[in-house]
């Protein structure tokens, strides 16, 4: 068989067969010449290398790879590709990935027929040297039918599962931030988060609203009723909750976001109330969003980019043979001009 690409001279055909028939070889022992594999004797090799550019002959990438038994291909499987974090995640692995010689093969499980179809078929099947899950909570069949995959499967955000975890500790962060408002003087304290409207279940949101709940009984602040609004993780979705939040008969005087995006929603809300940030209202996000800085948003800042560049490190290590341990990253309290005092604590 012909090897596409491969040049033959004289009425000889450059195949594989053909250098192993020069080199006094097997086929199998080109490949791995060819291959640099260290099973080779260096004279073995020196021949081989000669009998190829002798017959002009061009390593298939396909072939290569049907005979190494590597596809040189990641699976990379997420509830959204669209969405800014999910979009920094994705960029920080493929970063990682292209430079080491790996495709990536996108999936995007946006809802339950989606991810139904997925599981169901398991398209990687064959075609993948690794798995890398961003964000998306897998049941204990769904980690069965990755594991019967038999190849090594890593994720971002998704721990307890049993799969290879890089992530942050959402609940401490979430008390980091609704700490810095306590701090400040703030006790009418709300969250705009996700919720029903999220179809994907999420840990985040439930692990976020843990943080929240649990810094305001360290403070022993109440949470008054209508004060968890689901924003969505969406800008529209944020915007429409701190509407909510503004009409309740005694609203906030500070908010928690559990991203950027639902807080920079918020700020507009406030802004079209003719209310002022963070005079009338103090809000702060979660991420540290490229815009956040811009709009001078207070924060929790992750290493959003970094956890996809350590998934796909910790994936290539796993695919090496080496073993790994899950990894948590440090998030930090960023301070900007969008949370003060409230205004009964200033006078």
């Amino acid at each position: 068989m012909s090897v596409p690409g491969a040049r033959g001279t004289g009425s000889e055909a450059a195949d594989i067969a053909a250098v192993a028939r020069r080199a006094g070889v097997s086929t199998a022992t080109v490949s791995r010449a060819l291959r640099g594999l260290p099973s080779v004797s260096e004279p073995t090799r020196a021949r081989v290398l000669a009998a190829a550019r002798d017959l002009d002959y061009v390593t298939s990438p396909a072939a290569s790879r049907l005979a190494s038994g590597q596809t040189r291909s990641i699976g990379v499987v997420a509830p959204y590709l669209g969405r800014w974090f999910f979009g920094q995640v994705l960029s920080g692995a493929e970063e990682v990935l292209r430079a080491a010689g790996y495709d990536v093969l996108l999936y995007a499980l946006p809802d339950d027929a989606a991810r139904a179809d997925f599981f169901g078929r398991l398209p990687l099947r064959r075609r993948v040297d690794g798995v890398l899950v961003l964000t998306l909570p897998v049941d204990e069949a769904e980690v069965d039918a990755l594991r019967g995959l038999n190849v090594p499967v890593g994720s971002v955000g998704v721990p307890g599962s049993g799969i290879s975890c890089i992530g942050i500790d959402d609940r401490a962060a979430a008390r980091t931030a609704v700490t810095h408002l306590v701090n400040l003087g703030h006790a009418g304290i709300a969250l705009i988060g996700g919720g029903p409207s999220e179809p994907i279940h999420f840990t985040v949101p439930n692990d976020r609203l843990a943080g929240y709940r649990t810094a305001m009984a360290d403070a022993g602040l109440p949470v008054p009723t209508g004060y968890e609004a689901d924003g969505a993780f969406t800008y529209a979705g944020g915007e429409a909750a701190m509407a909510g939040l503004l009409a309740l008969p005694d609203p906030p005087t500070a908010v928690f976001a559990q991203s950027d995006e639902m807080a920079m929603g918020a700020l507009r809300a406030i802004r079209r109330a003719g209310l002022r940030c963070p005079e009338d209202i103090s809000v702060i996000g979660f991420d540290d969003h490229e815009l956040a800085e811009l709009v001078e948003l207070t924060t929790i800042a992750q290493p959003v980019a970094e956890q996809g560049r350590r998934a796909a490190q910790a994936l290539l290590a796993r695919i090496a043979g080496a073993e790994v341990v899950d990894q948590q990253l440090p998030t930090r309290l960023v301070l900007r001009s969008t949370t003060s005092p409230p205004r009964r604590a200033r006078r």
